[in-house]
């Protein structure tokens, strides 16, 4: 077994509390994924990724950034990773999915302050994460006010820092702004790469990324068969590494298992049996390690299969175009493609609750579950006229507002489970 300890040690980890958070995760992992029954064998390339989450991966980082590649990361699926691609970086998802060094985030960020942004605040401060200290560039971008008062903050503990202002309209001049933020973007990531961007640069990442989404939806679309051929952790879970994988091998590795899904959806083979209740899950993006909710889901005795959220079909489910033309049209493309994200940021947002109608026939889904982190106001403002208009069409709704805590886990089992019998009646 590798000791990558000299390698984090000289990221300037804090080698105590990040052993404890390793620990703490592989049991959790273990608990959750590997003590699964009917798991596809393609997922074991999955637990390979997430054993050397911390090790394996972070090395070949280091490696790439040896040779003079650079890595940026970024919060959120409006960073366009195509741009990052196109100027040889490399594009890594950073940890916002658990609770860190509170004591730490608490003295700097208010109380109420949603555990999104609370979490990158802890795994900085508590010097837990080897992505954000591995990073050349770190982005934000001004999705929420929160994000944006916070960024303020964070870049004084991450120097290399960069804003991309985000529209709250889908309007020309929203589409506007967004084009000269990504445009900005490019520069910066010029400066930092000394690279140029070119329209055959960034063609071909345009590829790339697109042909790692398009693997997204055959995932997303073989989740409809009955029994469901893969459980809703395992898909979130996939949906996780997204962000941080090496694309192309990434790729490569789930087309693999979607052969084997659909081949076990043929056969009628399922993760479940054919008469679980079926849920959608909508709301606020899972980031790692954030498995509590689905985790209770399906101990309930039912299963996930769809998640409208940002780590999940929201931030897959559109390709960009890849007609070609100058770098100016081609960004004007990424545009186009990028705004059509359902964020709760947008107003009006009515084509959110469209998808997860449409979605819930599209799956045979027998309910809907809407998640949101406490204080994360656009998803938790969004929730009521959600519920509302899903149970007035019939459709079961149960609506959970959380953070990232451990102790409302029995309240909310409680709910899900109660809900899910719901769905049995």
């Amino acid at each position: 077994m590798t000791d990558y300890t000299p390698m984090w040690r000289s990221l300037g980890l804090d080698l105590k509390a990040h052993d404890a958070l390793l620990s703490y995760l592989g049991g959790v992992y273990g608990d959750l994924f590997l003590a699964q029954k009917n798991r596809p064998r393609g997922m074991g390339y999955f637990d390979f990724v997430m054993s050397e989450v911390h090790g394996l991966r972070i090395k070949e980082l280091m490696d790439a950034k040896a040779a003079g590649r650079k890595v940026i990361g970024s919060y959120c699926t409006f960073v366009p990773e195509e741009l990052i691609l196109a100027l040889d970086g490399i594009s890594i998802g950073l940890c916002t999915g658990g609770e860190w060094a509170t004591d730490q985030v608490d003295q700097i960020l208010p109380r109420n302050t949603c555990a999104l942004i609370k979490s990158a605040f802890g795994f900085k401060l508590g010097k837990v994460c080897p992505y954000v200290e591995a990073c050349d560039l770190v982005v934000g971008e001004n999705t929420c006010d929160g994000k944006k008062k916070a960024y303020e903050l964070l870049k004084t503990y991450i120097p290399s820092f960069h804003v991309i202002d985000m529209p709250q309209m889908k309007s020309d001049a929203g589409k506007a702004l967004l084009h000269a933020e990504y445009a900005r973007f490019a520069g910066k990531l010029e400066e930092i790469t000394g690279q140029t961007l070119t329209s055959e640069k960034l063609a071909a990442a345009i590829a790339t990324v697109n042909a790692k989404r398009r693997a997204l939806k055959r995932l997303a679309a073989v989740r409809a068969a009955t029994p469901a051929p893969i459980s809703g952790l395992d898909a979130l879970l996939i949906s996780q590494v997204s962000f941080y994988d090496d694309p192309v091998r990434f790729t490569s590795s789930l087309d693999a298992l979607c052969d084997e899904l659909e081949e076990r959806a043929r056969r009628g083979e399922g993760a479940v049996s054919a008469d679980c209740p079926r849920i959608v899950m909508s709301g606020c993006p899972m980031a790692v390690p954030n498995w509590k909710v689905p985790a209770i889901v399906e101990a309930a005795g039912a299963v996930i299969v769809a998640e409208e959220s940002c780590v999940g079909e929201r931030s897959t489910r559109f390709l960009a175009s890849e007609e070609g033309g100058t770098v100016e049209t081609m960004i004007g493309q990424l545009v186009e493609r990028y705004l059509q994200i359902d964020c709760a940021v947008f107003t009006p947002n009515p084509t959110r609750l469209d998808y997860v109608r449409t979605v819930t026939g599209q799956r045979k889904a027998d309910g809907v579950i809407h998640y949101a982190l406490q204080f994360c106001h656009p998803y938790q403002i969004e929730a009521g006229p959600m519920v509302s208009a899903l149970e007035d069409e019939a459709i079961p709704t149960l609506r959970i507002d959380t953070d990232y805590g451990q102790e409302d886990i029995g309240q909310i089992r409680t709910r899900v489970e109660a809900f899910v019998e719901r769905l049995k009646a």
